[in-house]
């Protein structure tokens, strides 16, 4: 569900009032039923239908399957007015859904958006859902990808100050996150033997030390090593000129080396429709790619394109996993 007072209860009954959405797999929602409520009536969903266990949910169109992993009183429910109470709730309904996906109960999670500084309020010292869920998973290699049909980026440093990450890059995190990707795209996305590029850090890709030399003493050797153990892998290249090459299909994927590098180009391609992937769980995970919108939170006008994309690419995720492991 997200935080209650978000956006993530509306979009929520927005996309599973699509039925194309029930003829990809049986959704089952993970909330509060009061925060649902606040929507229903202006979808015109005919019911909420409470169940226990995932086993139960029917998949049936224009109905809602929910667990209900808490109660909220009213007065938390309010739109656009985040409550400690609320942020409670959102991790609850996080760790209920990954505790049976670990079981194999469920085939995918898929998380509506949060507040990380609320989350934090209620008592969990993460910096997001991916932090989170690696911890409940205890997986210590993950990569956060963010995905859209003309571009994918995978992320070697995520949410810091731009001026710790020449500080935060070593060989074997750029190592890493191409060798997670690389695994990915193939398990979860069905691409054999993909095609990555690594984006340099520095304008002009340090120009041969003249604007940095994290370019030389970093990411080429971490490259080198990748190809050496047989991974299509190419880099360091410009940034500036990268996401076009990318978004035209000559690579599957980019590693970018910080937030905004990789964000910014995705999200001009894909501002409705992006989905945020966390690689190397063990666990299906995907995400919408936006936030918590309290300015608009009760408005009925959130858009549900990216929580609709974000359900596809776990369906695609999971069935990719269930054929590899057959």
């Amino acid at each position: 569900m997200g935080d209650p007072a978000g956006v993530g209860p509306e979009v929520i009954v927005k996309a599973l009032s699509d039925p194309r959405i029930h003829d990809l797999c049986r959704p089952v929602v993970f909330g509060d039923r009061g925060a649902l409520n606040l929507y229903v009536g202006k979808r015109r969903v005919p019911a909420i239908r409470e169940i226990s266990h995932p086993s139960e949910a029917l998949g049936k169109p224009r109905q809602i399957d929910l667990i209900a992993v808490c109660s909220l009183d009213q007065h938390v429910l309010t739109p656009g007015i985040p409550k400690r109470e609320g942020g409670e709730a959102m991790v609850g309904c996080i760790v209920t859904a990954v505790e049976l996906a670990k079981t194999k109960e469920l085939s995918a999670v898929v998380t509506c958006p949060i507040s990380k500084a609320l989350m934090q309020r209620a008592g969990y010292a993460y910096e997001g859902h991916t932090q989170l869920i690696a911890s409940l998973t205890r997986c210590r290699d993950y990569v956060m990808m963010l995905a859209g049909k003309k571009l994918r980026v995978a992320l070697v440093t995520i949410h810091c100050a731009l001026k710790d990450v020449p500080a935060l890059l070593s060989k074997e995190k750029v190592f890493k996150t191409i060798r997670i990707t690389a695994g990915a795209l193939e398990q979860d996305f069905g691409i054999p033997k993909p095609r990555l590029a690594v984006a340099a850090l520095n304008p002009h890709a340090g120009e041969e030390g003249l604007f940095g030399e994290e370019e030389n003493s970093i990411i080429t050797p971490a490259i080198r090593k990748a190809k050496a153990q047989g991974y299509r892998v190419e880099g360091p290249f410009p940034a500036d000129t990268l996401f076009y090459r990318a978004a035209g299909g000559e690579f599957d994927a980019v590693v970018a080396m910080y937030h905004d590098q990789g964000l910014i180009p995705l999200k001009l391609l894909h501002f409705s429709d992006a989905v945020n992937v966390t690689l190397g769980l063990p666990v299906v995970r995907t995400s919408v790619d936006h936030g918590t919108a309290y300015d608009i939170a009760g408005k009925d006008i959130a858009d549900p394109s990216s929580l609709k994309a974000a359900i596809e690419m776990a369906v695609m995720m999971a069935k990719n996993r269930e054929r590899r492991n057959a």
